[in-house]
């Protein structure tokens, strides 16, 4: 079996020269986590499968300091870098890729404009293009809706975008269907309702999509110790485990995560 994945997550603020990294709160009630290199090469010191940027400025004016940022990080750390926020178009995608990216996330193109998936798919293989989904529970399904059980009874999951400032009607997991069929190569899945809640991961979301795709899920939101991410994996069958506060805040190291996991029995890389 694959190795399951420890992927800390940077949520970079591009509005001063040198980014910073901020982690919120159900994508609200923002506070400063550091320099976005300067805690990846940390992460890659203490063992990190990949590490996820997000640019949640994603500006077409601040595009330069992202790309500052990767080419930066790329120096140090040699682990696969992801780079998600502002890509609207093929010709964005290489400019993250020169600087040192290897793989791309998209979330709002995607939903408004879906062909994206397989135009970076075609151009730069499936494993390049990583689909984000924000998802929010909604109750009383209807019959065009895919609902799984949770504790709040009978649920499904609508996909926001712009950083989860709107919703679009869609449903997150028939969503994630339909961006595998497009040739995406795996989902990175935030619970927004757990989104720096420390409560744990949405097992029914992440169980919900996990069963009905093919390629790797990323479980993100919720996650406040390493529990919770032995029991995302125990529970579903997310391929890795996204978090971001534990980190920064030096709750916990990648390190310390992957021995509790090991010794729990998840296979894991050390």
């Amino acid at each position: 079996m694959l190795a399951r994945r420890i992927i800390p997550c940077l949520d970079c603020d591009l509005g001063v020269p040198q980014g910073r990294v901020v982690k919120g709160i159900e994508f609200k009630q923002i506070r400063y986590a550091g320099v976005p290199w300067e805690l990846a090469s940390r992460y890659y010191e203490e063992g990190a499968d990949e590490i996820v940027f997000l640019d949640i400025t994603a500006s077409h004016e601040r595009r330069e300091t992202m790309f500052n940022v990767i080419r930066t990080t790329a120096k140090n750390v040699f682990v696969p870098l992801a780079v998600g926020g502002g890509i609207k178009s093929v010709d964005d995608v290489r400019g993250v890729f020169k600087a040192g990216a290897d793989k791309v996330t998209v979330n709002t193109t995607a939903l408004k404009r879906p062909e994206i998936i397989t135009e970076i798919a075609e151009e730069y293989g499936s494993q390049a293009c990583v689909v984000a989904i924000d998802a929010k529970r909604r109750d009383s399904p209807g019959e065009d809706r895919i609902s799984v059980p949770t504790p709040k009874g009978e649920s499904w999951f609508e996909c926001s975008f712009y950083g989860g400032r709107e919703f679009t009607g869609i449903d997150a997991i028939a969503w994630a269907m339909k961006a595998e069929e497009l040739g995406a190569g795996e989902i990175l899945l935030t619970s927004m309702d757990r989104d720096g809640t420390y409560d744990g991961f949405d097992l029914p979301l992440t169980d919900g999509v996990c069963k009905r795709v093919r390629i790797p899920v990323i479980a993100s939101g919720g996650c406040g110790n390493a529990e919770h991410i032995f029991e995302v994996f125990q529970k579903t069958g997310a391929s890795a485990a996204l978090a971001a506060s534990i980190f920064h805040y030096n709750e916990w190291g990648v390190d310390e995560v992957k021995r509790y996991l090991a010794e729990r029995g998840i296979h894991v890389r050390i």
